[in-house]
């Protein structure tokens, strides 16, 4: 069982966004920028390109409006997508507020985000996903 069925599980604790029956959103604990969420399939699947046709294709449309939302929430020029997949061997889809490529680098560190700062990043998304 991979770090993010766990989460999907409820067995680690997670600044849930939003689920469906096939997918979990949730805030990256080691954030790019604030706002930083992780889309997730429900199935274990290491890569995202192994993904079911309809899986693949319904990610977008269930990170559509969470993306739209992380827009409204934190200022940006846009929410970028990203596909590492190098760090956990299951598939997902990162969703990072930007403002230039630079903002996407995983090679920069990453911020440490207090519990209230997560928190608040939560509750800023989840405002504007209503």
């Amino acid at each position: 069982m991979t770090l993010f069925s766990k989460i999907i599980a409820g067995e680690i604790p997670s600044y849930k966004i939003a689920e469906n029956e096939n997918f979990f959103a949730f805030l990256d604990i080691f954030p790019l920028r604030e706002g930083h969420t992780l889309i997730v399939p429900k199935t274990e699947t290491d890569c995202f390109f192994h993904l079911s046709p309809t899986l693949l294709s319904e990610i977008l449309l269930f990170a559509q409006p969470i993306g739209a939302a992380i827009e409204k929430a934190f200022p940006c020029n846009r929410v970028g997508l990203s596909v590492i997949g190098l760090e956990v061997p299951h598939a997902h889809l990162h969703l990072v507020p930007i403002d230039t490529a630079d903002d996407l680098n995983f090679t920069r560190p990453k911020l440490k985000l207090s519990n209230d700062e997560l928190r608040a990043a939560q509750e800023a998304i989840l405002f504007h996903l209503k």
